[in-house]
């Protein structure tokens, strides 16, 4: 099968959906061309190596991708952001029309919105037909970042969404709060299929035994460990509650790794407080990442109560449960759903202290053999349901559906 992959950003940017996609695509027996843009997320400059030009061809492991000119810009201003998705899907609509090959099927990755405008286009010349991969849930997700709060704009950005759902041929989201959404939307259950994220394998698999002082930091303890980014939305300050509560337990230790806007304020609340079983770890490439994640005993998803985080999944959840450890789920919705289906950990209640310490305090009392099932069971779901090659093989399900429908 011949499929192009239309997508804003693409490897080296990090991405969901991008060079692991497409590999595994054509390891699995398919020819796959990608149609992107050149290489400036999140900072808005474009990378060494590159240089703006209206296009340019490039080949990386047999993949052939052709990178086309945009206004790169990912700052605060909307209506700059809003130039750099116009520009990208304008230049996507002429080289897609003109200069691409013919596919049997174009996968056009969202957000922004105007990529599935850009493959409507591209769709109504070249007659192939769409299957439209929702990441993000326009314009609630613009709505509750704060990117967007002028309601008639966010309005027609709804209207443009009903109106993109209606021309694609198939629409995959990440997870079945999505799904229903959508459908409360108007859109046909049968137009939408479920395939969920997928984590760095490569990044995770060739992890680096972490290093010596965070080993012996973390010898012979019970580690509880967050992975990832340390912002409002994490609202871990329930999580260093609940670490002043269990100090008596002296083997507990809380280890956050990673960084963002609230880290220095929580680190200042461990001397304020003198909460002595909580350290913090900078910031660090997945593959140390995942030297760190192999010491933990229990790896901790949090994040605030918001109607939007219970309809997805925290991309962290996949890494974990690759990792074989039990998972902490304080998240309501699909990602605690998730877990109950995996038999892999404990379900908390968000911001609730409580509720956080009892499953902290359930898996710590669990024999060492439980701890140990809870997390084969994780790796074991990750591997049949969530992985890579697994998720591939649905995608090309799809992809052959609305090639024959």
């Amino acid at each position: 099968m011949k499929i192009l992959l239309l997508t804003q950003w693409f490897d080296p940017e990090p991405t969901f959906k991008g060079l692991a996609f497409a590999r595994e695509l054509k390891q699995q027996g398919h020819e796959v061309q990608v149609l992107t843009g050149f290489p400036n997320y999140p900072g808005g400059k474009i990378y060494d190596g590159y240089k703006l030009k209206l296009y340019q061809r490039e080949e990386i492991e047999g993949i052939s991708i052709l990178r086309v000119a945009l206004y790169p810009n990912h700052d605060s201003s909307a209506l700059k952001r809003i130039f750099n998705y116009i520009s990208f899907a304008f230049m996507a609509m002429l080289f897609g029309v003109f200069t691409t090959k013919k596919a049997d099927v174009i996968y056009a990755y969202h957000p922004p919105l105007t990529v599935g405008i850009a493959a409507i286009f591209i769709k109504f010349f070249r007659r192939t037909p769409i299957v439209y991969d929702i990441q993000d849930m326009w314009p609630d997700t613009l709505q509750s970042t704060g990117m967007l709060n002028n309601n008639k704009i966010l309005n027609i950005i709804g209207l443009v969404c009903k109106l993109v759902y209606r021309c694609v041929d198939h629409i995959v989201v990440l997870c079945p709060g999505f799904k229903n959404k959508l459908i409360e939307r108007g859109v046909p259950e049968e137009k939408i299929s479920i395939i969920y994220n997928w984590c760095d394998e490569q990044g995770l698999t060739q992890a680096q035994p972490a290093k010596v002082e965070y080993q012996q930091l973390m010898q012979d303890k019970f580690n509880i460990v967050f992975a990832g980014n340390m912002g409002k939305a994490q609202a871990l300050d329930s999580i260093l509650d609940v670490a002043k509560k269990v100090q008596p337990i002296q083997d507990i230790q809380f280890v956050f790794v990673g960084g963002g806007t609230e880290t220095e304020r929580l680190k200042q609340r461990l001397i304020t407080e003198n909460i002595s079983n909580t350290v913090f770890i900078p910031r660090m490439p997945m593959a140390e990442v995942g030297g760190v994640l192999k010491l933990s005993s229990l790896l901790l998803v949090h994040l605030k109560k918001d109607p939007l985080f219970e309809i997805t999944v925290p991309s962290k959840t996949q890494a974990y449960m690759a990792m074989g450890k039990p998972v902490l789920m304080a998240v309501a919705g699909d990602a605690a759903d998730l877990i109950r289906s995996a038999e892999c950990g404990c379900v908390a209640i968000s911001e609730n202290v409580e509720s956080i310490q009892d499953a902290v305090l359930k898996i710590y009392h669990l024999s060492a053999n439980e701890q140990l099932q809870m997390g084969l069971n994780a790796r074991n779901y990750y591997l049949q349901e969530l992985s890579l090659e697994s998720g591939v093989e649905q995608f090309v399900g799809v992809f052959k559906k609305v090639q024959h429908d």
